[in-house]
């Protein structure tokens, strides 16, 4: 059993300093640990245990054999803290820690704040807990909000980050509560099995705004996703922040021509060619809901490095791979969702700047993705996407991990995650998680593909071909 760790309090820039000599340490070979994460379901929805406990013991003794680094996980919000506030349950994690540890694998426990259900690859529904829910009903301005009027059910709208609206405590207050208690209850695995913490700090997961949600068909790709700032506490602030310029209109809502969900930017005033997005106003308002967001993402982070500190796990926060309409001038899709990113201003360097603060390793979507594989007329541009992040985390000198958006099992996949995962003029990963374990991926010519993957990240990107019929356990089968 791995010894158990003192918690100690050390400052950001000390932090920032251990984590770049992991860093420096992890990928001076070039090679890049593969994690895999679990399926969304992995703890039952009572939180009580492991579903399919037998059929999961014997995939991570696959993923082992393959040399897969270690696994991932969500740990629902929704699950652990279902029966109240502040009464956690965190018996079905604990078993599915220890059934890790046998196996000799290591762990990324996700914090997840969101709802599963409604989105791109969600397979099962876990909402927020129930008593969150009934102060949602009792007060709807605590979700996110578009023009329309219509509510978010996915994650609590960072408006009201710093007030009382869950009982008597913040939301700060509450994810705060959580990590904490994770922390005190999974203390003697932090660093030696769980080695790294991924914070939720929005729907999915993501530091984004819900700007493009898939339930009900509401959202549909390549459309621009619409703002959401209109829930009661964010419209007060815009307030606020307008009269502070000295423009009391501006504060009156957000843009009135910035389209729908499903609509291309120039069918729109705001997010065409020389549209409202490149104005004063434009500029105003992007600023507001990029720098709130940002406010949010700091205000979570800043807790959990206190939390986690001297625990020896690294953080991780995930930002969204928006890859459509990457080719426009006002990257409509990008902006709606929160991300300040046009063709005059780069939005992702101030995200690696403020992950920088707390030594937080940046995790980024869309790795597996080729602009020639995309439709001509959504305008995408996931390669030079990955690109600017990787130099917005170089310039920010912060850690930079990748994930697959998608889930592919084909070898054009794979080599283009060994691409962009090399360390080049910019930065290479210093870890990779695939998305997902499930029964597709450990069928014949997929498993074939992915443990030759798993092994080329380990030599440093060298391309390794699996033979057919091969007698290394490549192609070991495992029914779920």
């Amino acid at each position: 059993m791995p010894a158990s760790h003192p918690t100690s309090f050390s400052g950001p820039a000390e932090r920032l300093h251990k984590l770049q000599c992991r860093t420096s340490n992890n990928t001076s070979n070039g090679s890049v640990p593969v994690y895999v994460m679990l399926p969304l379901d992995t703890v039952s929805m009572n939180g009580g245990g492991v579903n399919r406990g037998r059929a999961m013991n014997a995939s991570l003794m696959a993923l082992k054999r393959a040399g897969v680094e270690g696994v991932m996980v969500d740990v629902w919000w929704g699950l652990v803290e279902k029966e109240g506030p502040m009464k956690y349950n965190w018996e079905g994690y604990e078993e599915l820690v220890k059934m890790v540890e046998r196996n000799g694998l290591k762990m990324q426990m996700v914090m997840s704040f969101h709802q599963c259900g409604g989105n791109v690859g969600d397979s099962c529904s876990i909402p927020l807990p129930s008593w969150v829910h009934e102060e949602m009903s009792h007060n709807p301005d605590i979700l996110y909000t578009d023009r329309s009027g219509r509510t978010n059910p996915e994650y609590i709208s960072l408006g009201c980050d710093m007030l009382p609206v869950l009982k008597g405590r913040t939301p700060i207050q509450v994810y705060s509560d959580f990590m904490r208690n994770f922390r005190d209850r999974f203390s003697e695995y932090l660093g030696d099995v769980i080695v790294e913490i991924q914070v939720g700090l929005g729907p999915c997961g993501e530091l984004r705004y819900p700007s493009y949600p898939e339930s009900n068909g509401t959202w549909r790709f390549p459309g621009i996703g619409e703002f959401q700032c209109y829930d009661k506490y964010m419209k007060a602030c815009l307030q606020a922040s307008a009269i502070a310029v000295g423009q009391n209109e501006w504060g009156r809502g957000g843009p009135h021509d910035s389209g729908n969900y499903n609509q291309f930017p120039e069918d729109t005033g705001f997010f065409k060619r020389e549209g409202t997005w490149n104005t004063d106003y434009g500029n105003f308002f992007l600023e507001w809901y990029s720098k709130n967001l940002l406010d949010h993402g700091d205000r979570i982070l800043s807790s959990a490095d206190t939390i986690f500190q001297g625990t020896g796990a690294k953080l991780s926060a995930k930002v969204a791979g928006i890859h459509w309409h990457y080719h426009t001038r006002s990257h409509a899709a990008e902006l709606t969702a929160g991300y300040y990113n046009t063709r005059n201003k780069d939005g992702y360097v101030p995200i690696a700047q403020m992950l920088a603060k707390y030594g937080v390793v940046l995790n980024f979507t869309c790795m597996e993705m080729k602009d020639e594989q995309q439709p001509r007329h959504a305008n995408c541009g996931p390669e030079l996407l990955v690109r600017q992040v990787k130099a917005a985390t170089k310039a920010a000198r912060v850690e930079l991990a990748g994930e697959n958006a998608l889930e592919r099992y084909d070898e054009s996949a794979f080599s283009q995650v060994m691409s962009t995962s090399r360390a080049s003029d910019t930065i290479g990963l210093s870890a990779f998680t695939y998305l997902r374990m499930n029964k597709k991926l450990l069928d014949g010519e997929n498993w074939r593909n992915f443990v030759g993957f798993v092994r080329s990240m380990s030599e440093s990107g060298r391309r390794v071909s699996l033979p057919e019929s091969d007698s290394t356990h490549s192609d070991l089968e495992v029914g779920l």
